[in-house]
């Protein structure tokens, strides 16, 4: 073949992403991918795992009927027709997204790639040249050392989405994101779940003040964590599996779930002999995507930044644009919206109180309790949002707790990332009753004008 502009080795999020957008602006594309096309968020992780959820919502909604005066019973989970209706959404979403590949006359290549020079990628024997090499190759779901993944009693997120039975008890090691949400699930499938967390907080990656309300509504649950400890070791037996805890601690459960991060899949691609700068497995690269190597770019998860689905359909159309000479703007980190899928859901764009003051900002503060929201309350939902701005300057950061809160981050999003101060933001008015309505009113307040709140 001739030289391609772009041969892409991953299809997940970054890669696909980066092969739609270059074909749409005219380059000839080659993507290669080892499994299937739409990665770990589509198969494993974003989709099925908020599908799970869904589900819990429903098993959750079906066991509090009376509370809005519906004579429902729970009568349990039915795992193959939640695997059913979860399965359904992913291949939908696959298929889709098959159709949009071929509709772009994208050369599409199953295998697994391996970067063989500068700019010639190796797959199923045959050598593919490009004039740019995308590496978007992802993450796999770590474990710790002495921790032996088997699939069986001792599991990771990737065996969780696809689990034919509800275990009667778990234990989830690591109170992050992906933690949090299968606690979540499980808890509303039925099961006993205790959390195990090193750090002093669930999801300590946002606000404490978010991770505060989380851990407050868990325990209302029944979900339990145990916090600032860390993980010791684990013993199986035919009756399920023991972890005990550096502090001497101990907890059983049918099943140890561990989800402790995810790490980049770099090893042995041949991305250190093509001269690739990378540090702890992941690939370095500038504020374009670019590494150290002219003209091989890399994206997603395989990079030190977010590892989230959106960061890596932005980087991967970041990429696109930049080979494409349309000179776009770098990503600014700061403005991603960031959402756990518990319930309550947990949602944030710009900065913490914390990181708003090691920057040196002057900040004030204001929290909305969702309590004074007439949707909250049919809803039945706790919660608040928090602000944080710069002292008669800009929005820096909001952080929202409760049902339904990922919805609300697109306003919040445009609010960080125009920097709109709370006056701006004050003079909008808001449909009555929405959750979408306390976005509003936090802004009332910290404008000094607040409607429904105490000022």
């Amino acid at each position: 073949m001739s030289e391609i502009d772009l041969v892409i080795i991953g299809g997940g999020s970054g890669g696909y992403a980066c092969a739609l957008r270059s074909a749409q602006l005219g380059k000839s594309v080659v993507l290669i991918e080892a499994e299937k096309v739409g990665g770990t968020c589509l198969h494993k992780g974003c989709i099925p795992t908020k599908a799970l959820l869904h589900a819990g919502e429903i098993a959750d909604g079906a066991r509090e009927g009376a509370r809005f005066g519906v004579k429902s019973t729970f009568e349990g989970i039915d795992m193959a027709g939640v695997n059913s209706y979860k399965d359904g959404v992913v291949s939908r979403l696959y298929k889709g997204l098959q159709g949009l590949i071929k509709s772009r006359a994208i050369t599409y290549v199953e295998g697994h790639g391996k970067l063989v020079s500068k700019n010639s990628v190796e797959v199923n024997g045959q050598i593919y040249t490009g004039k740019n090499i995308v590496l978007a190759t992802g993450s796999y779901a770590k474990s710790l050392p002495g921790l032996e993944i088997d699939g069986l009693q001792i599991i990771t997120s990737d065996h969780g989405t696809k689990l034919d039975y509800v275990p009667k008890s778990v234990i989830v090691l690591g109170g992050g994101v992906i933690g949090c949400e299968f606690a979540s699930v499980w808890k509303s499938f039925g099961a006993e779940v205790t959390i195990i967390e090193g750090l002093p907080h669930l999801i300590a990656l946002e606000d404490e003040s978010s991770s505060k309300q989380l851990e407050r509504a868990f325990r209302k649950r029944g979900i339990n964590f145990e916090l600032g400890v860390f993980f010791k070791s684990v013993e199986k037996s035919s009756a399920g599996v023991t972890v005990t805890l550096e502090d001497g601690k101990t907890f059983s459960a049918d099943l140890l779930m561990v989800s402790v991060g995810r790490g980049p899949v770099s090893a042995n691609l041949g991305y250190e002999a093509a001269g690739v700068e990378m540090e702890r497995g992941y690939v370095l690269v500038d504020n374009k995507c670019r590494t150290n190597v002219p003209g091989i770019w890399a994206v997603g998860d395989l990079i030190p930044t977010l590892q989230l689905a959106h960061v890596g359909f932005a980087e991967g159309m970041l990429v696109a644009e930049e080979i494409a000479g349309l000179n776009p703007r770098p990503i600014n980190y700061d403005g991603i919206p960031r959402v756990t899928y518990s319930d309550p859901e947990v949602a944030s764009v710009g900065l913490t109180t914390a990181e708003a003051k090691r920057r040196g900002h002057d900040v004030i503060e204001l929290s909305y309790d969702l309590a004074g929201n007439g949707k909250a309350q049919i809803l039945n939902t706790a919660g608040s949002i928090k602000l944080i701005a710069e002292k008669d300057g800009p929005i820096l950061g909001v952080h929202m707790v409760g049902a339904r809160v990922g919805e609300l981050l697109a306003e919040a999003e445009l609010i960080f990332n125009w920097e709109a101060r709370a006056v701006d933001v004050a003079s909008l008015i808001h449909a009555h009753p929405t959750l979408s309505e306390a976005m509003g009113e936090a802004h009332m307040a910290l404008a000094g004008k607040p409607l429904h709140a105490h000022g």
